[in-house]
């Protein structure tokens, strides 16, 4: 399929739609769609079907160009080209992924009718035009681009327009737009309706805003899960701001749909919004192929303050830069922005690193004059500080915890680790004689080549099973190894990502381009010949390794090490 596409799109018609091109000789130039310049360092050659952007280094072919202007993987990139080129997908997959890949397709064209339907409705509500254009003061142009809409009160309007249009039940159902009360009818009645969409624009759902006073009914209702709509991965707006948070270099998450259309009406465009305060990992990969700069304007409440503490963690371990953005008291985002734009925008620039902004908080909160005060002042900031993964950091704020609470840095050390169980380590590691340190000199990149080979031609997989587990160095390959190891039916990269969203990075990392093409189309025989080759060489290092070990561990008698050698040396055979 990867060559269909190639045969069928030319590198320069696909990136002429993203930025303007100008022929330089043999070749085109153009201005960086990842920053903001005015000489063209951006060089595309037909002949090689490349390109190169000398202002970010970046650089590769059709496909790695979609990865990073659209923030997707490889499979995305896949998927968007495909429909340029006009080739179904469906007919390269298996029976039960070609009846995955319909629903999909018939769920996106009932969200996609959905949309047009709740905005031709949008007219005939009187008080969602006044709360729309008078309230939220939004123009007729916002609510096109945003493609707001109106779901009617009488029950069945979408649900007897779909059917119209061919779709069944069971597929307005899947889609989220319809639910079995009595009688089957529509999901959302009576309610402002905001499109939600995916990274190229395409509507995969809605959120739709009360506006009636009735405190039975919940303000907001999104639609649930289905196979396109995933809560924990929308990040609204971001088809609209992907341009601006690239050129910005960051981008501002606040709480609510609204507060992003108005921050767009005014033109600050960098602005996306979660579904509330729940940030997840996904959210934060999906906003980290865009900017690493990532600040969070949400209420200072209790539930803002707690987003925080979860999504720092979080954030650390993919080297975002996470920073908190305060407004005045009393004011959201959307009121601000109506009122004064530029100070808006002006806050925005001025971010607050979010440990910081946690000890400003809790600070605040605590009397760090008496000693409970200290106390828990100490109690709740070591939560966080337990949790950051680097050491540097970690230090800066235990240094900080000692200086603001007047007490001795020590006494803040052995209150993070725990006094009674430093001291059993202690006298334990005094008994027991430890090994040296051993130099791991294993080839992770070629533990890398293995597993893409396994990734990419389920039948190789048999040659996992006698490989030990801590042949692997880093953790998410040996949960990825595992996973193959125990599902070698599975053929679908997808399922992997889904399965294993722990290691979800490194199973995109390791679904590139250049892996697919190297071992998608290799034939069984010689996938198999490279596999047992590559396995070959990681055992062998692995066996070097292992033995280096046992020889610096002292504690080990000398039959002991002998039989250790001896069980290693079966690995080779």
């Amino acid at each position: 399929m990867v060559e269909d596409i190639k045969q069928r799109l030319s590198i320069e018609d696909v990136i002429s739609e993203y930025v303007e091109l100008k022929r330089a000789g043999r070749n085109f130039k153009a201005l960086s769609p990842f920053g903001n310049e005015k000489t063209p360092s951006f060089m595309i050659s037909p002949e090689k079907q490349i390109w190169h952007d000398f202002s970010s280094g970046k650089g590769g072919n059709m496909f790695s160009f979609i990865m990073e202007v659209e923030g997707v993987d490889f499979r995305g990139a896949l998927e968007i080209l495909a429909r340029k080129a006009g080739i179904d997908l469906a007919q390269y997959r298996t029976s039960g992924d070609t009846k995955t890949g319909e629903l999909k397709k018939r769920i996106g064209e009932a969200a996609e009718l959905a949309a047009k339907f709740y905005q031709a409705q949008l007219k005939g509500s009187q008080s969602t035009l006044e709360y729309i254009f008078k309230k939220r003061a939004f123009t007729k142009e916002t609510v096109k681009a945003f493609r707001l809409g109106y779901s009617p009160n009488n029950g069945e309007a979408l649900v007897k327009f779909l059917m119209g249009k061919g779709f069944t039940q069971e597929e307005i159902k899947k889609a989220g737009l319809g639910t079995q009360r009595r009688t089957f009818s529509d999901m959302f009645r009576g309610r402002l309706m905001v499109p939600l969409s995916d990274q190229q624009g395409n509507v995969v759902g809605f959120t739709a805003r009360l506006l009636d006073d009735d405190p039975d009914a919940p303000k907001y209702i999104n639609t649930p899960q289905t196979l396109l709509y995933d809560k924990g991965r929308q990040v609204y707006g971001l088809h609209l701001a992907k341009d601006s948070i690239r050129k910005q270099n960051f981008v501002v998450v606040v709480e609510g749909n609204l507060d992003v259309i108005a921050s767009h009406q005014a033109g600050i465009n960098n602005v996306v919004a979660t579904a509330g305060t729940a940030m997840t990992d996904s959210h934060l990969k999906a906003l980290n192929r865009f900017t690493s700069d990532i600040r969070l304007c949400f209420d200072a409440d209790s539930a803002g303050i707690n987003a925080t503490e979860r999504v720092i963690p979080i954030a650390q371990n993919l080297g975002i830069s996470l920073s908190i953005i305060d407004i005045p008291a009393g004011k959201d985002p959307d009121e601000l922005v109506r009122k004064d734009p530029k100070a808006w925008q002006q806050v925005i620039t001025q971010k607050t690193y979010a440990m910081d902004w946690l000890v400003r908080k809790y600070r605040g909160q605590y009397d760090l004059t008496s000693a409970e005060g200290k106390r828990q002042f100490t109690d709740t900031m070591l939560k966080l500080v337990r949790k950051l993964p680097d050491q540097v950091e970690k230090d800066h704020y235990i240094k900080q915890l000692a200086t603001l609470t007047d007490v001795g840095e020590q006494a803040v050390r052995d209150k993070l680790a725990g006094v009674k169980p430093e001291i059993e380590a202690r006298k334990r590691q005094a008994k027991t004689p430890q090994p040296q340190a051993v130099k791991d000199t294993r080839n992770i990149e070629r533990q890398h080549h293995l597993l893409s080979i396994a990734l990419y031609q389920p039948s190789t997989r048999g040659e996992l099973k006698n490989i030990p587990e801590d042949l692997f160095v880093e953790p998410r390959q040996r949960a990825v190894f595992v996973y193959l190891r125990d599902h070698p039916e599975v053929r679908d990269v997808s399922h992997i990502g889904r399965d294993l969203k722990a290691e979800q990075e490194y199973v995109t990392m390791i679904t590139t381009f250049e892996d697919f093409e190297r071992y998608q189309s290799l034939e069984q025989a010689e996938a198999l010949r490279l596999i047992k080759n590559t396995k070959t060489h990681c055992i062998k290092e692995y066996v070097i390794w292992k033995k280096e070990q046992i020889d610096a561990d002292q504690s080990m008698s000398s039959d002991k090490k002998r039989a250790a050698k001896n069980q290693l040396d079966m690995l080779l055979k």
